[in-house]
Order: C-alpha cells, then sequence, then structure tokens
C-alpha cells in the first residue's frame, strides 16, 4: 500500500444505515424497481404508497436487542382485481450476520400478526462477504416443518458491472455504485476520492431534477466519507463541475446546509465533535421523526455537553418516542 492509498488516523468511519434509509424514503418505487422487478410489477403505484415506522417500531421494538437495523414498512396498494393493501417489509443488511434469517423470519410472522397475511419481506444484502447469501429459514420439530423463503438482492453481484452501473437511468444504480465504491475503497482515501468525484459528476449527466441530484448526493457524500484535506478538493471540484454543467445544485445554499449539519453534516458534526454540530444534528433528526419538538426538549438539550447529545443523538435512532430518548421530564 503506497503512503498516498494509506489510511490516515482521522479517516471518518464508515457509516451506512441512515444513507440507505434516506435513499429508500425518497425513491421507494425506484427502490423496488432496481432490486425486486417482479415485485414492483405487482404494484399500483400510481395510488400512492406510505411508510409505517412507528408501526414498524411497535411491532419489532423487542426484536434487535438494541441494535440499529434499517428497516422499513410500506403499504401499498396490490396491482390485482380487489386492488387490495400490501405491506412491504425491506432489510438492508450492510454486514454479515449469522442470525440474520432468523430475524426475517420473526419480523416477517409480527407483522403478519398485526396485518395479516398480505405482508411481503425483502432483504438487501449490502455486506462484503461474497458467499453469505441467507435467503431462507427452516423450522422441523417433531415432523412439523415450517419452511420462510425471503427474495433477496446481494450488492455484490452487481460489482462486475460497475461501470454498466453508471450509466444507468434508475437512481439506486448509483446508490448501488456508491455502497460497493465504499466497500473497495475503505483503506484507500485516493481511491475514494477518485471514484467520489466520478459518482458526483454523474449526477448531473442523467437529466434528473435538482432536488434528486442534491438527495443523491447527499447519499453519495454520507456514504464515501473522506479525510478533511480530500473533501475541501472536492468542493473545488464540484464547482468546477457545476460551472461546466451550468446547474448550480449543490454548491452555494445547498452546500453551506451541509456544512452545518444537514444529512451529511449529521455524519461530520458528531465526528469532528463540534457541539453546535451535534446540537443541530440531533435537533434535525428528532423533528424528521417526531415532527415539531416540544419546549421541554428543547430546553433539555441547550447547554448539555458533547457526549450527552451524542448519547441522544444514538438512541434517537431507534427510539419511538421521545420519552424514551430523554427518560422522562
Amino acid at each position: 500500500m503506497s503512503a498516498k492509498d494509506s489510511p490516515p488516523e482521522n479517516r471518518p468511519a464508515d457509516e451506512y444505515d441512515l444513507p440507505w434509509k434516506e435513499a429508500i424514503e425518497g425513491a421507494f418505487p425506484e427502490f423496488m424497481a432496481f432490486y425486486f422487478p417482479a415485485a414492483h410489477a405487482g404494484i399500483a403505484w400510481a395510488v400512492g404508497h406510505e411508510f409505517l415506522d412507528k408501526e414498524l417500531r411497535r411491532v419489532v421494538r423487542d426484536a434487535a436487542s438494541g441494535k440499529k437495523f434499517v428497516d422499513v414498512l410500506v403499504r401499498v396498494t396490490g396491482r390485482d382485481a380487489v386492488a387490495r393493501l400490501l405491506y412491504v417489509h425491506v432489510e438492508v443488511q450492510t454486514q454479515r450476520d449469522d442470525a440474520f434469517a432468523w430475524r426475517m423470519f420473526t419480523y416477517h410472522h409480527r407483522l403478519i400478526d398485526r396485518w395479516g397475511p398480505d405482508v411481503a419481506s425483502f432483504a438487501v444484502l449490502a455486506d462484503d462477504s461474497p458467499g453469505w447469501r441467507p435467503a431462507v429459514y427452516r423450522i422441523e420439530v417433531l415432523g412439523c416443518e415450517h419452511v420462510f423463503r425471503f427474495p433477496t438482492a446481494k450488492l455484490l453481484d452487481h460489482e462486475h458491472r460497475l461501470a454498466e452501473l453508471k450509466r444507468e437511468a434508475n437512481p439506486f444504480a448509483l446508490v448501488t455504485a456508491a455502497h460497493l465504491s465504499a466497500l473497495r475503497t475503505r483503506r484507500h482515501p485516493a481511491r475514494r476520492f477518485a471514484a467520489k468525484r466520478e459518482l458526483v459528476r454523474l449526477l448531473y449527466t442523467q437529466g434528473w431534477s435538482r432536488q434528486r441530484v442534491i438527495d443523491l448526493f447527499t447519499i453519495i457524500d454520507w456514504m464515501l466519507a473522506l479525510p478533511k484535506p480530500q473533501e475541501q478538493q472536492l468542493w473545488q471540484d464540484i464547482e468546477e463541475i457545476e460551472r461546466k454543467a451550468d446547474m448550480k445544485y449543490v454548491t452555494s445554499v445547498e452546500r453551506l446546509a451541509i456544512e452545518r449539519g444537514h444529512k451529511t453534516g449529521v455524519v461530520e458534526g458528531r465526528l469532528e465533535g463540534k457541539l453546535e454540530g451535534k446540537l443541530e444534528a440531533l435537533t434535525r433528526l428528532l423533528t424528521r421523526r417526531f415532527g415539531p419538538l416540544p419546549q421541554w426538549v428543547t430546553e433539555r438539550t441547550k447547554g448539555a455537553s458533547a457526549e450527552q447529545l451524542d448519547i441522544w443523538f444514538d438512541r434517537g435512532l431507534d427510539s419511538t418516542t421521545l420519552t424514551e430518548i430523554f427518560g422522562g421530564h
């Protein structure tokens, strides 16, 4: 490994959970079309869809033993004669877990117990273990057998066509390319810089809306975290990319918002230890999950230490109420 590619002491740690959550919520039909096209074809997308995060947490809150997972539950309408309501449960697993199939089985049956049989569970395997492919859970006791199979999409299966992914119109082709690039360049900042710059450049070649470009940029920026010097160089390159494309999408106002704590700044503020960034990150997370915050939360967080803000932030990722996060008031 060259000195240029050696991982510096302060290289940001990769965090994949939140950017995946953002990506799925921002473009769920495209997510299903890219990874599970057969299921996508069975859904009447024109009717709309609804995310049921709070309902999902109520059903599975004690199944994850405090661990963080990317899981979503979406209510959709089936493309059939009776247009019945369906419930689509999705898990994105970013590291190998030998208990994953059991968790899928457990979640699926808890959801059936709550909403009936019209529940479908899907898994995206975003880990770096080629041979790990859980897709079935089987129970057999005294001749009584239960087999649960669930569709999976393995991101590593797309690695051989990374160049092709960068040309596809579906935004999840680019999200997949970003995640695979993050896995490839974990210990190579120089290569990561080049991969990230290329992905950002491609954002301006697809004819996407301004908001989609900004949303995908924040996801790419989050997945492919860079050390500060490379990050500053990237911003200079982005300004040049936008000048040539005549599209001032990410720079100026968007850059300021990101650096002050919006989406990717959540990670940046936590890593750099900036108290103001931590507070803003926590406030944005809680507002996104629970809506306008009551006065007691504002008073509770004002003047809190960096360590305490980190504790509340981590609780906020999985807790279902503000009381769970702050322990009463």
